[in-house]
């Protein structure tokens, strides 16, 4: 059975955040949309630091610094959300208590 191979590999051209939706549209015309629950930092943050977004690698990945999260195109194409564990979710959390964000 022969393997796809891809010329090249989508990359994010625009995000945005709806109230329950990540949503990437990509440079090929494809748009995906993630619920938003599958990356607990992003629930987490604040619309502003949520719409504070930069594309890493010509697209190939998202970044939202203020929330120190990080998303790859490849990951949303499988179906892959944030793998961070619950724990670690809470230390986070109250680091952002602790510095009044």
């Amino acid at each position: 059975m022969p393997t796809l191979e891809l010329e090249r590999e989508p990359a994010a051209a625009k995000v945005r955040i709806t109230a329950s939706h990540l949503v990437v549209d990509l440079d090929d015309g494809r748009t995906l949309s993630v619920p938003l629950a599958w990356f607990p930092r992003l629930v987490h943050g604040t619309k502003a630091e949520r719409q504070n977004w930069q594309l890493l690698a010509r697209g190939y990945g998202i970044e939202w610094p203020d929330l120190d999260e990080h998303i790859s195109v490849e990951g949303l194409l499988a179906g892959i959300g944030s793998r961070e564990n619950k724990k670690s979710i809470q230390r986070w959390l109250a680091t952002r208590g602790k510095s009044g964000k």
